[in-house]
């Protein structure tokens, strides 16, 4: 392993990352490592940590080369394998333009969810197509103490429920998973959302990411809600042919959504880098063992 190691710290609506610049595919993350990265008092801290790897050097991305030079190999912060994660791929992108490995306007990113296009601004928001939206058949349910709602089972390459409830503070402290029924509907876990409304297509959020907790904001939650919320209102642009479009607060910021007529789920917001450095190799070593 080397003995420089760099590392990045970065976030998109405060969901934060540790960035791991590793092009060849060479530095071994085992769970255990990546959960010692993101622990906020004895590593650097982050929801989760974002590997950047070429994906022709990495084996779940080679079938991916041709289309996207670069693979997220995205990790939660306890140090479990996720599909994807939307404000990491923000996050991910504004990365790669600050090493120069792109420019503003249009390039493309490997996931475990499949290749996402992404749009940088001038503006610096960066925009990500983050695939259609399923809608799996079947009543699931969230409970949070003696309260319980009815969820919407929504999948945006990673599962989540999404429960509407009249006050957020009703969704509890979140440090553990809510008990979501049934079970066998999210066999590997699920992200869960708590939704109140703010106005005409204008909601906020608190969200329990699987493997995290709960965190200050969730990009494909972001999503899901925003197609939840669309079909409660009555809107579905596949049927109608008019896109529509929502404005998500979460704890870290806001989000802007917006579901095309043809199902894809763009999704923009901020992405900023705040820091970097180099990890002591020896330690991560340890950590690793």
């Amino acid at each position: 392993m080397s003995t420089r190691i760099a590392f990045l710290k970065g976030h998109g609506t405060e969901n934060d990352f540790v960035i791991v610049p590793d092009p060849g595919n060479l530095i071994d993350l085992p769970p255990a490592a990546v959960a010692a990265l993101c622990d906020r008092r004895a590593g650097i801290g982050g929801d989760g940590l974002l590997h950047v790897v070429r994906s022709a050097a990495h084996p779940e991305a080679r079938a991916m080369a041709g289309e996207a030079e670069w693979f997220m190999d995205y990790r939660n912060g306890d140090g479990s394998i996720a599909e994807m994660c939307g404000n990491g791929v923000r996050v991910f992108a504004r990365y790669l333009q600050r090493a120069g490995h792109t420019a503003e306007g249009d390039i493309t990113v490997a996931t475990r969810g499949g290749v996402k296009r992404v749009h940088i601004a001038k503006d610096g928001d960066v925009t990500v197509g983050m695939g259609k939206a399923l809608l799996p058949e079947g009543e699931v349910s969230v409970r949070v103490g003696e309260r319980g709602w009815p969820a919407r089972n929504v999948n945006m390459g990673n599962p989540h429920a999404v429960a509407f409830v009249d006050d957020l503070a009703h969704a509890g402290n979140l440090l553990t998973a809510p008990p979501v029924s049934p079970a066998s509907v999210y066999p590997d876990g699920v992200n869960v959302e708590f939704v109140v409304d703010r106005g005409p297509r204008h909601v906020a959020l608190r969200v329990h990411e699987r493997g995290s907790g709960e965190t200050r904001s969730c990009g494909t939650g972001a999503c899901a809600v925003a197609v939840a919320a669309a079909r409660r209102d009555g809107a579905d642009p596949a049927v109608t042919g008019t896109p529509v479009t929502y404005t998500v607060d979460v704890p870290g910021g806001r989000l802007v959504i917006t579901e095309r007529a043809d199902g894809e789920i763009e999704m923009t917001g901020p992405a900023v880098i705040v820091a970097e450095g180099e990890i002591d190799a020896e330690w991560l070593e340890n950590a690793s063992s």
